[in-house]
């Protein structure tokens, strides 16, 4: 059986670690405590003799390709972009969400719907740390979830917020801000195509902290991109702006760069490969396919969200949501309109899984 060392030769080592953090979380999750974060959030061995070489750790990561097939069977998994059941495009009922959200607040709301109702007590999500960097969060209340609407503009080990917190013994989650308890056995979690791949595999294999996640949102993803100094002088010369008039960053079929003044910046998603992890070109999952729903901007007009749902309890609380908290694209071309999000979901997945297979052949062949 392969153990963390494995990972750091095959994965960490070529550099091919998404930073999604399983490894970690399912450590801390079930009190091992072997496995950490070091400044960069790449895992590392922080107590050896923790470890009991259980290797669940090089089973859950998303790059050893363990448990894919699995994973294809449970999800009726086809090609290119996986199974759903129906794409469409929504946004917020609330003007509020869809002033502080990205796309059409479609994430947020459906979050906000799930905790009226009482189907969650707390969602997973990651919230504005300083200027377009971010930071786990478990939102417990309607106004922490709201202040987590907004671009991801970096990847956050959203587990690790419920991983620390968690108690295998009482299956409890402790509240963050005053120190007190509270019992949290029914999560939201928020989460990239890596993050939800690492932690559908822990909710196969019946292992914590898997078990306190009831619905999935996962994002659509073209790689994770880095903002250093050095990316952002970059950016700003692409773009032909200054930092300070930045109001909005985000991606549908490129990266569009929101002023103050109301313009927008377009810049070709090839051309801000540079800011990408290198890791990310390896990934071959766009859509977050293993999700109970899917949300991104790719195809959706201004100002909405494309939808996938993927199962019956994706598209169950979907049509819930839509009564009082969301709305369906409904304009004259709403038939052709849909037809086009569909079909660029279909391209945009094709080409991610093109990308990575290049990418794997390449680094076989070097």
């Amino acid at each position: 059986m392969k153990q963390f060392q494995d990972l750091v030769e095959e994965v960490q080592k070529p550099g091919l670690c998404r930073h999604c953090g399983g490894c970690v979380n399912f450590c801390t999750a079930i009190n091992y405590g072997a496995l950490d974060f070091d400044k960069n959030g790449t895992p590392y061995m922080k107590r050896t003799e923790q470890c009991i070489e259980c290797g669940l750790c090089y089973t859950i990561c998303p790059e050893t390709r363990e448990m894919d097939t699995e994973l294809k069977i449970n999800f009726n998994w086809n090609p290119p972009l996986g199974n759903y059941i129906k794409i469409q495009s929504a946004r917020s009922k609330d003007p509020r969400i869809r002033n502080r959200a990205t796309d059409g607040g479609a994430v947020t709301a459906m979050l906000l719907f799930l905790l009226h109702r009482e189907y969650i007590d707390g969602a997973i999500v990651s919230k504005q740390k300083n200027s377009f960097t971010r930071e786990p969060y478990l939102a417990t209340n309607e106004q922490e979830i709201l202040e987590s609407a907004g671009f991801n503009m970096e990847q956050s080990q959203g587990m690790q917020e419920l991983s620390t917190q968690y108690s295998t013994y009482s299956s409890s989650i402790d509240k963050l801000g005053p120190v007190k308890q509270k019992r949290l056995s029914r999560v939201a979690f928020v989460g990239l195509p890596c993050q939800i791949n690492t932690v559908r595999k822990m909710q196969a294999l019946g292992i914590v902290p898997s078990d306190a996640i009831k619905y999935y949102l996962g994002l659509f993803c073209s790689g994770t991109l880095v903002l250093g100094e050095k990316e952002r002088k970059e950016l700003e010369r692409l773009g032909n702006f200054k930092w300070e008039q930045l109001r909005k960053i985000n991606i549908k079929e490129d990266l569009m760069l929101h002023l103050q003044n109301g313009q927008v910046k377009h810049i070709s998603l090839d051309d801000v490969d540079f800011m990408k992890r290198y890791a990310c070109f390896f990934c071959d999952d766009y859509s977050s396919e293993f999700a109970d729903i899917s949300f991104g901007g790719l195809g959706a007009k201004e100002g909405w969200t494309t939808v996938v749902t993927r199962t019956p309890a994706g598209r169950s609380i979907y049509l819930q949501a839509r009564e009082e908290f969301l709305e369906e694209y409904g304009y004259i071309d709403r038939s052709q309109h849909l037809e086009e999000i569909t079909e660029k979901c279909r391209q945009y997945s094709k080409l991610k899984k093109r990308q990575a297979k290049n990418m794997r052949h390449n680094l076989k062949s070097s």
